[in-house]
């Protein structure tokens, strides 16, 4: 099987014997060494390191002191984590519909959903790629709203060369098969003073110093271990991101014209870090999307459905009254149309060329 994703790590052997040496492994110089680079890569003040995405996103929220009622606008085709966490920090949760060229949420359609209680706009970065900041980031200046970047999937990615998570509050994901990972962890970017200090006092217990509580917090630490995992990656990161950009381009020309398959492009003035490529079976295609997925299964090609539903699909959140869903056909057609296939950097020039190969075949190409 060629796997949808490969986690190597081995590089930070010798920064977690450091750690285990040190036997400062909770939170402590490793993660603000972790931090400092993260802030760098993403060109802000402040990067604030917490115990996975989820909590990046809640963290984020809370943050901005949301009352009961006031509104999230985001997309309903995700992960899971971006409407539980707006769930979790109390707030309530909105819908626009996507674009397919980027699989993010349209501009329009995000501004269309804007009303008297929104707060917040929540773009998520999906698959590698920005949502459309150019349009969206002055979107908020402009109504007065917090901007919030689910940027999970998106370490590194660019819009007109400003990196994801610098246009508002970034959160991103160091899950075990992100590109870059901590196994679980998560960052919050900002160039914000205020909001920084509030950050850090929220994921530790809400205490400002050593028994000094100024508010109630929790505990959202990262441990030294964790972040000793991902330094040796973010050294790296460019080194990552241009394999991956490579793979991406040799799947891309060498699916060219088979019938019924999109295959995903890096749009003008974006640069994608293809956390995942991600193809269209249209109804043009020789075989459905879910068959096509299990011929591929069939002959050693690991792939992956992100996502099957749309995230108001599912029955737990139908009756929630702080899940308002709409009508977004463009990302219920997607969903029922996508598929991601590997593109990581563990592969080998061989390896591409059989899924190049197989793909065509079981397509007919």
């Amino acid at each position: 099987m060629i796997p949808i994703t490969v986690v190597d790590v081995r590089d930070a052997e010798p920064y977690v014997l450091e750690v285990l040496r040190s036997g400062v492994i909770a939170q402590g110089p490793m993660v603000k060494r972790f931090e400092d680079t993260f802030a760098e890569i993403s060109g802000v003040k402040h990067a604030v390191a917490v115990n996975n995405g989820t909590t990046a996103l809640v963290a984020a929220i809370q943050a901005l002191d949301l009352r009961p009622g006031d509104e999230v606008v985001t997309s309903p085709f995700t992960f899971i984590a971006t409407l539980n966490a707006i769930l979790e920090a109390g707030a309530t949760a909105r819908f626009a519909d996507i674009r397919e060229d980027d699989f993010c949420v349209d501009p329009d359609a995000m501004a269309d959903a804007i009303g008297p209680r929104t707060k917040v706009l929540m773009p998520v970065h999906l698959y590698g790629q920005t949502a459309d900041m150019g349009k969206i980031a002055p979107l908020a200046e402009e109504r007065g709203l917090a901007l919030v970047e689910d940027a999970a999937q998106a370490h590194g990615a660019k819009f007109d060369g400003r990196p994801a998570g610098s246009f508002g509050l970034g959160c991103f994901s160091f899950y075990a098969t992100k590109n870059i990972t901590t196994g679980e962890g998560g960052i919050i970017t900002t160039d914000d003073d205020a909001v920084n200090e509030k950050l850090r006092i929220l994921r530790n217990q809400g205490m400002r110093q050593r028994y000094e509580y100024v508010m109630a917090g929790h505990n959202y630490r990262l441990t030294d271990l964790q972040a000793a995992v991902a330094i040796p990656q973010l050294a790296k990161i460019e080194q990552i991101t241009a394999k991956r950009k490579a793979n991406a381009a040799t799947l891309s020309e060498g699916l060219a014209g088979v019938p019924g398959l999109v295959t995903p492009t890096e749009l003008a003035g974006r640069s994608h870090v293809w956390h995942q490529y991600t193809v269209l079976l249209t109804a043009d295609a020789a075989l459905t999307r879910d068959e096509f997925s299990a011929k591929l299964t069939e002959r050693g090609i690991g792939n992956g459905i992100y996502y099957p539903k749309l995230v108001t699909d599912y029955a737990c959140y139908q009756d929630n009254p702080n899940v308002i869903a709409s009508e977004t056909p463009v990302a219920k057609r997607v969903t029922e149309q996508c598929l991601s296939i590997p593109v990581h950097a563990g592969l080998t020039d061989d390896e591409l060329a059989t899924i190049v190969g197989t793909i065509r075949e079981v397509l007919g190409a």
